[in-house]
């Protein structure tokens, strides 16, 4: 898979979970992968201070990539 490819498949993945983040107010984009491996996104909105941040990125935001882009191994928020 390219790394275009790659950046596709990731930003369904966000598209599949954005409709929830936006329910509560808050928006998830993008930034980088890193090697292939390493997704670093920007949490937005109501999502920047929430306190189950941490748990949505690894149960929501990680496992969502992961079915689309499996060879992504971690889910990093940038602030």
């Amino acid at each position: 898979m390219t790394t275009q490819e790659l950046t596709i498949k990731v930003e369904q993945a966000l598209d599949e979970i954005r409709p929830f983040l936006q329910n509560d107010g808050g928006d998830i984009s993008l930034v980088s992968i890193d090697d292939d491996k390493v997704v670093n996104v920007q949490l937005l909105g109501a999502c920047v201070g929430c306190s189950v941040n941490q748990m949505t990125l690894k149960s929501g935001v990680e496992m969502t990539i992961k079915k689309y882009a499996p060879q992504i191994e971690r889910v990093v928020n940038v602030s």
